[in-house]
């Protein structure tokens, strides 16, 4: 099973998906790690472009090949890396578990963005302006098909995660 998350920075994504991962001993493809390992390399600079996320389509289809179920940790704000993930879990026949973590009060959310610790040597995490002007030009797409919405808003990581885990195991079951 490849589960893919996706939403705006500090949403609470990482710590669901890192959490998810450790309970189902799941493969854990974190995109800000592979970036940031990519800039830290000096290969790329600044810029990395979408070399991250073909590197964890890379990975997590590798994994699923070998039955590992896979938890990718993204943004994902493009139809454009959404469908990556479903062609590698079409190509591996695996089934896909699509998860958008959301922070519906704006004040609880850029105050997320202003205090959350870094977990990845290096990593600039984005500012609460730089979510608002990437969600004003567009760079965040709507979501297009059903996924799994989850918002994080005034709740502990353990509700959601309980949220979650009956709502993936629910899915697995329709298929």
């Amino acid at each position: 099973m490849l589960i893919v998350f996706g939403g705006l920075p500090a949403t609470g994504k990482s710590t669901l998906a890192r959490a998810l991962a450790q309970e189902r001993h799941a493969v854990y493809l974190r995109i800000d790690t592979i970036e940031q390992a990519l800039r830290s390399a000096e290969l790329m600079g600044e810029d990395v472009g979408p070399a991250g996320y073909v590197i964890a389509c890379a990975l997590a289809e590798a994994n699923l090949r070998l039955g590992l179920t896979v938890v990718a940790d993204a943004v994902n704000p493009l139809a454009l890396t959404r469908n990556a993930w479903r062609g590698v879990a079409s190509a591996t026949a695996s089934d896909l578990v699509e998860i958008e973590v959301v922070c519906s009060d704006p004040a609880e959310h850029r105050r997320r963005v202003e205090t959350r610790a870094i977990d990845v040597a290096g990593l600039r995490p984005p500012s609460w302006q730089d979510i608002v002007d990437a969600c004003a030009r567009g760079d965040y797409e709507p979501w297009d098909r059903p996924r799994i919405v989850v918002d994080t808003t005034h709740r502990m990581p353990a509700e959601t995660l309980a949220e979650l885990y009956a709502r993936i195991d629910g899915e697995s079951r329709r298929r």
